[in-house]
């Protein structure tokens, strides 16, 4: 569906899959922050199967990371040097919180610790993180609907692709790449592994990192940047 801003006249694109048929959906212009309404998609206007009846809509995800005002006291970073590497972590065991802390630490990253997705979303919305740990069930009794996932799946992928995202996992086996891949992470750390989770992250980064050379490098010889 293609929207404007009233007030800048921005015009904006937001994929039918993000809309509700049954409810309004809104969220800030990124240019004014002038709050745009959408209202229901039109039946003619839907396509392909119908979405679960938990999915998590566009409007819920915005309304988490809606700030009336940017708060000076939320730019932990302030004082970090341009080369300091950022990290964020969400998970509320307080075992696991420990071990990938302290592995965190001498992998030299300035660590930023959340509880909540919310408060997940508000320093993710600020903040430019080089790695980003989550767990799967944080906040959340589905994993299949954590908000702080879904919030990096919708990311744009010249954001999405210079953020390392680990997520912990009951489920899933460590380094399942298929897995992984289906759920839009860099690498999977089943909660076994946990004890091994700096040779896994370093192992995962280095990886990544090489990657996105080659690929950058491919970008360049091509002329695409």
């Amino acid at each position: 569906m293609n929207i404007s801003c009233e007030r800048c006249k921005s015009q904006f694109r937001i994929p039918d899959e993000k809309l509700s048929s049954t409810k309004a959906a809104s969220f800030l212009c990124p240019k004014c922050k002038n709050r745009i309404s959408v209202g229901p998609l039109k039946k003619k206007d839907q396509n392909g199967p119908a979405k679960p009846a938990k999915e998590i809509l566009f409007d819920e995800i915005d309304a988490e990371t809606e700030l009336d005002e940017y708060d000076a006291s939320e730019r932990p970073f302030d004082f970090i040097e341009e080369e300091g590497k950022t990290a964020l972590i969400c998970e509320t065991d307080e075992k696991i919180l420990q071990k990938v802390t302290n592995v965190l630490t001498l992998m030299e990253y300035n660590i930023t610790i959340v509880k909540t997705d919310r408060g997940a979303l508000k320093k993710m919305r600020y903040h430019n993180y080089d790695l980003i740990l989550v767990n799967e069930n944080f906040n959340t009794t589905d994993p299949d609907f954590n908000k702080v996932l879904i919030y990096l799946e919708r990311q744009k992928m010249d954001l999405r692709r210079n953020v390392f995202v680990a997520m912990i996992s009951h489920r899933f086996r460590t380094m399942d790449h298929m897995m992984a891949l289906n759920k839009s992470v860099n690498i999977i750390i089943n909660i076994k592994n946990i004890d091994d989770i700096g040779k896994i992250l370093s192992r995962g980064i280095t990886d990544a990192d090489l990657f996105f050379r080659l690929f950058r490098e491919q970008l360049k010889e091509t002329g695409r940047v």
